[in-house]
């Protein structure tokens, strides 16, 4: 049976008593980058504002940030660190309408592709069906969505997974990819030397002095300029970097403070690198993340329980995959609340996933 969204249920505006809650205080911002006092702070789920007397919903959202009112009476949601003087913000702290914000939470009750676990999920929990839920979904975004991965250097350190992920991009399964300089070194450092941090990709043993594999690479790149440079020079056609390069997927590398090289596209500021990833969250519909756990709660933080599609409210699909119980529940933790986990080892997954849609096929 092929995937369809759940519709979603409006709240009842034009009812009381939301029809009689007063309009959304505002104040303006007065110094750059601060918000003023009794600020109100957004969450994942879609939140309407009460604006000259009609409610507005706030169509690009991400939690932790705070609601701006323009001109035209539309709302921009915005960091702190991008707020400028003049600018009205969204001040009130109860979230049920009666300061004119409304915070709905139950607007796809019921969508069985969607969690709010109250307990954390182990090895020992069955996954049969969040697997063939995926399967689903992951046919019907490509058509329909854009999907955003995550990406961990786990997936570059086995020739079978960066198989398997390089597949799904050409595949169209991929619509942005967010990582650290880690996996792409990795991946490319499999490309040149078929070794990941000197290990072989598909026998696992070590090379001699396969330790400087992984910094030659870094030194060849920098030499070259840019990885597509690197790609056209050595002549590589394999790989997640050079998959995503020859399908002109974007491909987010955002730097940290234990990098070495880096890569020359590695994005050395946190928040430009911020900036770049919130460019493509802003538009997932599905996001899912393989094995990075600081990076997953970055992405994950940055992502929407909802977009808004051609006028239509839609879910976004939040998904976190690791061998590590305590990896997969500390994106839910830190306040993720729709994320669904899979503990299983991420090599194994992509695998299975990627023969599952036929991906090399339809590559």
């Amino acid at each position: 049976m092929p995937f369809t969204l759940p519709d979603y249920h409006e709240p009842a505006l034009g009812t009381e008593p939301l029809a009689s809650c007063p309009d959304a205080a505002l104040l303006a911002v007065a110094s750059p980058g601060v918000a003023p006092e009794g600020y109100h702070a957004t969450t994942i789920y879609p939140e309407c504002v009460k604006v000259s007397g009609g409610w507005a919903l706030a169509t690009e959202s991400r939690m932790d940030c705070v609601i701006v009112v323009r001109g035209d009476g539309s709302l921009e949601v915005k960091e702190f660190r991008r707020l400028e003087p003049g600018e009205r913000v969204v001040v009130g702290r109860a979230e049920d309408g009666s300061q004119g914000i409304l915070v709905h939470a139950s607007g796809f009750t019921g969508d069985a592709g969607r969690s709010s676990e109250p307990f954390g999920r182990t090895r020992e929990t069955a996954y049969s069906r969040d697997y063939n839920t995926l399967y689903d979904l992951l046919e019907f975004e490509r058509a329909n969505g854009y999907v955003v991965w995550v990406l961990g250097p786990a997936v570059a350190f086995d020739h079978d997974s960066r198989e398997a992920m390089s597949a799904l991009i050409r595949g169209g399964f991929v619509d942005a990819v967010l990582a650290g300089n880690a996996l792409a070194t990795h991946d490319l450092e499999a490309s040149l030397f078929k070794t990941g941090l000197g290990q072989n990709i598909y026998t696992q043993e070590s090379d001699e002095g396969g330790h400087y594999n992984h910094l030659d690479t870094l030194n060849m790149a920098r030499g070259a300029g840019s990885i597509e440079a690197l790609i056209e020079s050595e002549g590589i056609r394999d790989g997640i970097v050079h998959a995503c390069v020859e399908a002109k997927t974007p491909l987010v590398i955002a730097g940290s403070i234990r990098d070495d090289g880096p890569l020359p596209e590695t994005i050395a500021s946190a928040y430009d690198s911020q900036d770049a990833m919130r460019a493509q969250t802003r538009k997932a519909t599905t996001l899912i993340a393989l094995a990075p756990q600081l990076h997953a709660i970055a992405a994950g933080n940055m992502t929407p329980s909802y977009q808004v599609v051609e006028g239509r409210v839609r879910p976004a699909y939040i998904y976190v995959v690791d061998v590590s119980e305590f990896a997969v529940n500390k994106l839910r933790d830190r306040g993720t609340l729709e994320v669904k986990s899979i503990v299983t080892n991420v090599q194994d997954f992509l695998v299975h996933l990627s023969r599952r849609l036929g991906a090399a096929d339809s590559a």
